[in-house]
């Protein structure tokens, strides 16, 4: 079923326009990525020495590649439509890791706010941002001893004009639900939200002017959330996604929409992209059999069977002993039938369709207009 789904070798989008702001500009010469694992491409497994077992990585890498995918991940698939290569980790130091064109610093499991002693990543939004500064630090400090580094690193002027993405804040909510009552995860989304402006104005304080914001999908119709909160049908609603997630992550893209028109107004020579990843996910869930799938929010590998296929006791790829019984949590045949992979994360197949729905700019704020058009070729 996932394999009728379409996408067009060449289509033309167009450059959104803001008053009194840079337009944006496809021709990036490098993307500085932060995040969690909806993005991390390596950094918690070189980090952390993190173990992805096989079949993380089966579709397209053949292989565990880092990310918490069988495939690629919507950053992947975003890169290469603009003739940019896959992000290296930033932490991943064996081989001769190039950062011409950029640098990834999301790591799975992280939050915005700073991390704690029972974080699962210890690498929050504050210390990514940390990290970029020593990066570029470095950069410079390489480019000034020759051109033996150029192959390498990034040049300096790609600081300016590179591409800063962000898709982060999903840990924050969801890890906030096993402790807080849903008025308080409400009520914590200003705090988090100011950590994150933070952060972006270190940024912007030194030399970044491009930034696309992607907001967080429905929590709560991921099979993780369903599992622990769910057990009640009244707490669901009519796809069978947990109500109060869904609630608090329009909440906090409500509020993460109206800063990022704030940080435009302030911004007078950048670009801020708002990107309403929310709505093209829910979209999918909603409409999944008309995209080509056949499950809306079952695993594709995982252990217990449908309708989630999910249990919180293994993991996609492990195998353990359970009730008595030794057992294996694995990965579908098809998984462009799902949209899930592991209860967590998407597949490489939903991943592709959340890419060129982000892609038609009809998503973004501002969106996508057709006063400049430009060819962009894609790839996927």
């Amino acid at each position: 079923m996932g394999t009728h789904r379409v996408f067009l070798a060449a289509v033309i989008f167009f450059l959104p326009i803001a008053a009194a702001a840079a337009p944006v500009d496809f021709n990036y010469p490098a993307i500085f990525n932060f995040g969690d694992s909806n993005s991390d491409t390596g950094e918690l497994v070189a980090g952390l020495a993190e173990i992805l077992d096989p079949p993380y990585g089966q579709t397209y890498f053949l292989r565990p590649a880092g990310r918490f995918c069988d495939g690629r991940l919507i950053l992947d698939f975003l890169a290469d439509a603009m003739g940019l290569p896959f992000l290296n980790a930033y932490l991943e130091s064996v081989g001769a890791q190039s950062f011409v064109k950029g640098c990834n610093f999301a790591a799975a499991g992280s939050t915005i706010l700073p991390a704690t002693a029972t974080s699962v990543s210890p690498f929050s939004f504050g210390i990514q941002v940390a990290q970029f500064f020593r990066f570029k630090q470095r950069v410079i400090e390489l480019l000034a001893k020759g051109n033996k580094f150029k192959k390498y690193v990034p040049a300096a002027d790609f600081f300016n004009q590179g591409l800063y993405m962000f898709d982060i804040g999903q840990n924050d909510l969801a890890g906030a639900f096993y402790s807080k009552s849903e008025d308080q995860v409400i009520a914590s989304i200003p705090t988090i939200l100011f950590e994150f402006e933070t952060g972006v104005k270190k940024l912007y304080d030194q030399g970044a002017r491009r930034f696309w914001i992607h907001n967080t999908g429905p929590l709560g119709c991921l099979a993780q959330n369903i599992a622990q909160f769910g057990r009640d049908s009244s707490k669901l609603d009519e796809f069978g996604c947990v109500s109060s997630h869904n609630h608090a992550a329009k909440l906090f893209n409500l509020q993460l929409h109206a800063l990022c028109t704030k940080l435009q107004a302030q911004f007078v020579d950048a670009n801020v992209t708002y990107v309403d990843v929310f709505m093209i996910k829910s979209d999918l869930i909603a409409n999944y059999s008309r995209y080509g799938f056949e499950h809306p929010i079952a695993v594709c590998c995982g252990y217990g069977g449908l309708p989630l296929n999910y249990d919180s006791r293994i993991r996609c790829g492990q195998t353990k002993t359970l009730d008595g019984s030794s057992v294996t949590a694995k990965g579908c045949n098809d998984s462009a039938d799902y949209i899930s992979w592991d209860g967590i994360h998407y597949t490489d197949a939903a991943n592709q369709h959340v890419s060129s729905q982000i892609l038609t700019g009809k998503y973004s704020d501002p969106p996508f207009s057709d006063r400049m058009p430009f060819l962009l070729q894609l790839k996927f």
